[in-house]
């Protein structure tokens, strides 16, 4: 679901091929990229193109990505043959041991492509260790793609988490740069929810407030609703709470442990997309509503 929402699309193979540039920080699903510069139907023809490239200034070092798609198909020494050849190609400075920029050759369908080439680091291992936690909680990882699910793009989007509990959606989003503030009822849990977002050096708005009474109009919300584990929440109770998101937001993303599609569906919302998220022993819905 979070790669239909970046990318509009999604697909089955390990590779996918868009003309959208994803900052590979952003999801924890997005392995390495390749920015394609060239694209042959043989190994050949890229060889004669990365000829043509301007000098590079900096130091370089060409890898072969092996197609997860393809495995095992090219052998180890012929794969470190045509990395080779291709890096003989490029005019500039060989660096086998610290380069500043890494080019790749990879095969894709019928052919092959060729680009500057760069890894994803797990920045969402780094907000794992909170002051304050929950057993509850959802995982880092897993809120680092419902915040991409629910804004995929970042620019101009006001987003509000209304039930935010210790604010690990919160810390995700804020390392996003994206535009989002926090609300909880519970003085307890908006207390441990500032201190977890200033442990990591981030500024974000954690108000004390019923989701219920919130006035002001945000483009997306993301509705966690985990603390049914310990209190099931009366019917009513549900319905003005979703008729308030329905009010407030024009995109919502609701993560529940309990099917509530004709509550949501009675509040006025589409459910657009839905998935299952599993942590431990329970799993939760995620749903897109508008």
């Amino acid at each position: 679901m979070e790669m239909r929402s970046l990318f509009g699309f999604d697909t089955s193979s390990f590779v996918l091929e868009s003309t959208k540039q994803i900052n590979l920080g952003r999801s924890p699903f997005i392995k390495e990229r390749i920015d394609i510069m060239y694209r042959g139907e043989y190994v050949e023809d890229l060889i004669q193109q990365a000829n043509q490239l301007p000098i590079n200034e900096s130091t370089f070092k060409v890898l072969f990505i092996e197609n997860p798609d393809k495995r095992g198909e090219i052998p180890f020494a012929e794969r470190k043959k045509i990395a080779r050849e291709i890096g003989l190609q490029l005019k500039g400075k060989v660096d086998l041991v610290e380069p500043q920029m890494f080019f790749a050759i990879m095969p894709v369908g019928k052919g092959w492509i060729f680009g500057q080439y760069e890894k994803s680091e797990s920045v969402w291992l780094k907000t794992q260790q909170k002051p304050h936690q929950y057993s509850t909680a959802l995982s880092t990882k897993v809120a680092r793609a419902i915040i991409n699910i629910a804004v995929p793009d970042i620019n101009g989007v006001k987003a509000i988490d209304p039930c935010c509990g210790i604010g690990t959606v919160l810390i995700e989003a804020l390392s996003m740069g994206i535009d989002i503030v926090g609300s909880d009822n519970n003085p307890l849990v908006t207390g441990n929810a500032r201190e977890n977002i200033a442990h990591f050096g981030y500024k974000g708005e954690v108000l004390l407030k019923d989701m219920r009474d919130i006035q002001e109009y945000y483009d997306t919300a993301v509705i966690d609703m985990p603390y049914n584990l310990c209190s099931v929440l009366p019917r009513e109770t549900q319905m003005e709470m979703l008729a308030s998101a329905h009010r407030f937001a024009k995109k919502v993303i609701i993560i529940t442990i309990e099917t509530i599609d004709s509550y949501i569906e009675e509040a006025g919302f589409i459910i657009k997309d839905r998935c299952t998220a599993k942590k431990g022993s329970f799993s939760r819905q995620v749903l897109i509503c508008e």
